[in-house]
């Protein structure tokens, strides 16, 4: 059991990237902003610690005329690009299309996209960790059995960062 897996789950908008406050979608490469400190972070994460970085999203409706497929995925992969080249790779990517209406199981803080990661004879879930910056990713931390980082917004009167 020694040599199960830690995971790092990571949001992406608010936690990677800035979410444009305009629509709240990342759907060109005019508005890819990455979260200042965010390469040295990871970067350090990866070089210093035993844990697999598992990215997990939800994007609303991803896929319908609102928010077409060939938007998202320019953006996407020109993130992914910058943090490989900074040494910076994930293990997975878990992308939940669902509204929140839609009460779906795959959608955070739900854990329908993330069952494989119960194997605990290949995964170490007790000391994971889920980091972002939204209650449903602490939630999600609470479902899977793992810690949460909470990133609040630090231009709110009680921000903070806790564990």
């Amino acid at each position: 059991m020694a040599d199960r897996k830690k995971i790092l789950f990571i949001d992406r908008d608010g936690t990677l990237v800035v979410e444009p406050p305009i629509d709240f979608q990342l759907d060109s490469l005019e508005k890819l902003e990455f979260l200042p400190g965010v390469f040295n972070f990871l970067g350090r994460v990866v070089r210093e610690l035993d844990f697999k970085l598992v990215m997990v999203t939800n994007q609303d409706g991803l896929g319908t005329d609102s928010f077409p497929e060939e938007t998202f995925w320019p953006a996407q992969l020109k993130m992914l690009k910058a943090f490989e080249l900074e040494g910076i790779e994930f293990e997975k990517i878990h992308v939940d299309k669902t509204f929140a209406e839609d009460n779906i199981d795959t959608r955070k803080p739900g854990i329908g996209l993330l069952k494989e990661y119960f194997d605990e004879d290949k995964y170490d879930l007790k000391n994971s960790f889920v980091i972002g910056d939204r209650l449903t990713d602490v939630q999600l931390a609470e479902n899977l059995g793992a810690q949460s980082i909470y990133i609040a917004d630090e231009n709110e009167p009680s921000a903070t960062i806790t564990c």
